[in-house]
């Protein structure tokens, strides 16, 4: 088989985090519709990732964030956004770059993507994680709907396998 040299694996995933930065561009500028409401799930410890030293300890490899009724100050640039977020009655500002996520669905529309590692093994937020277990932990801000009910789109097809 020949050599993908366009790497269009990497082409689709960038392309797909640009699904994710639109859809909060537009949560951004005129809030969210109906009952539209967004899990991110990031690595914690990702370049570029920017959350409460606390957080970082209670979710080492990962956490997932709920966009719904309770956010601020969201900001969307090009390769990362900010939001706040309240935990235990105190507001936080986080910073996420899009190549530290790992998931993101909006349970409303049963809409889910899920970011794989790449062909040549890493993430794309350069996790180390040979295993590739990217299991994301409950931190029990999700409700029961979070997980499962979103249509999960894998990247793996579209990868070469080695």
């Amino acid at each position: 088989m020949a050599d993908d040299l366009f790497r269009y694996d990497l082409m689709v995933e960038t392309a797909l985090r640009g699904v994710v930065r639109d859809a909060l561009r537009r949560a951004a500028e005129r809030g969210l519709p109906g009952n539209h409401h967004f899990y991110i799930t990031f690595k914690t410890r990702a370049p570029g990732v920017h959350i409460p030293q606390y957080l970082v300890e209670r979710y080492p490899d990962e956490m997932t964030i709920v966009l719904q009724f309770q956010f601020w100050d969201l900001e969307i640039l090009e390769d990362q956004f900010s939001v706040a977020l309240s935990f235990n009655d105190v507001r936080e500002p986080l910073t996420i770059p899009f190549e530290a996520l790992t998931g993101f669905a909006d349970p409303s529309v049963q809409f889910g993507l899920q970011f794989q590692q790449t062909a040549n093994g890493d993430t794309p937020a350069g996790d180390d994680d040979p295993d590739g277990d990217n299991t994301p932990e409950d931190d029990g801000e999700a409700p029961d709907d979070a997980g499962g009910s979103g249509e999960v789109v894998s990247l793996d097809h579209f990868r070469k396998k080695k």
